[in-house]
């Protein structure tokens, strides 16, 4: 049985490192569905193609990981990779915040990425071996987890965060009124949107409240 593609939105400013990203990864079981040269181009091209990953450079036009939390938030079943030049801890961390699967050198042998990437659409994340400890502190800083249950589905661990993001939202609150209420950046409450989403499997805010309703953790 032949294995599908992967389908992958490129999203870098240059047309040669598109191309070179390209080459690496189309002989390696990836189909390029689309490219993008700048942030409002990489948000529409992932809105519309709904790939498996997107690979977002940091120094996109537009802002690399502005755009990368956008995606994240208004795409969440597709991974966001962002690859850099210059592997940087603070970059990293905005990375990780933005909700990003993996952080990765652009420059990374055909067989290395091949390999990083599969393993984000596996489901785990890819980041430097070097530069895990940021990573590891980042999210044992997060609040305890809770478990939201589901009519006729299995429980999804949320965040107390994530929590307290979705009983606002369910209340009718907007973006900024959230951020506003929590202390935290309309940024911040975008991402927590999306993950949340990812983790229930849905395409956007009204399906998840559709889809939760009344509940409880």
């Amino acid at each position: 049985m032949t294995t599908k593609p992967l389908r992958v939105l490129i999203a870098a400013s240059e047309r040669p490192t598109r191309h070179g990203i390209r080459l690496r990864l189309e002989p390696n079981g990836f189909e390029v569905c689309a490219e993008a040269a700048d942030a409002a181009a990489a948000l529409k091209a992932a809105l519309r193609e709904r790939p498996a990953l997107c690979l977002v450079e940091t120094r996109l036009r537009g802002g690399g990981i502005r755009v990368a939390g956008r995606i994240c938030s208004r795409v969440p079943q597709t991974d966001v990779v962002v690859l850099t030049d210059a592997p940087d801890e603070k970059e990293l961390l905005e990375a990780v915040q933005a909700g990003a699967s993996g952080y990765l050198q652009n420059n990374l042998s055909p067989s290395a990425l091949s390999r990083a990437l599969q393993a984000v659409a596996g489901g785990e994340a890819a980041f430097p071996r070097a530069m895990l400890r940021p990573v590891l502190d980042e999210f044992r800083s997060r609040d305890a987890r809770r478990r939201l249950r589901l009519p006729g589905r299995p429980a999804v661990e949320l965040s107390r965060r994530e929590s307290e993001v979705f009983d606002l939202l369910s209340r009718g609150h907007t973006t900024a009124g959230i951020a506003d209420r929590l202390d935290i950046s309309p940024v911040t409450v975008r991402r927590h949107v999306g993950l949340l989403l990812r983790k229930l499997g849905v395409p956007d805010r009204a399906a998840a409240l559709r889809l939760l309703g009344p509940h409880e953790n």
